[in-house]
């Protein structure tokens, strides 16, 4: 790495995009990707599917403990 770094002719925001949709990487334990990887093929779905089933169920779960 440089001691410094010229930014006179940067420009400000030139990658910058208002609606951009991030996906953001998830590591799950072993156990937890061989259920994932293994739930679709019972279902007939894809991975992301059963996980966002799988999420939204333990938000309700979690809304009618708090």
């Amino acid at each position: 790495m440089r001691g410094e770094y010229d930014f006179s002719r940067g420009e400000r925001g030139k990658f910058y995009r208002q609606n951009a949709v991030l996906d953001l990487p998830v590591s799950l334990d072993e156990d937890n990707r061989a259920f994932v990887e293994e739930a679709p093929q019972r279902k007939n779905r894809d991975i992301s599917t059963v996980v966002n089933e799988l999420i939204r169920s333990d938000r309700e779960t979690l809304k009618v403990i708090e």
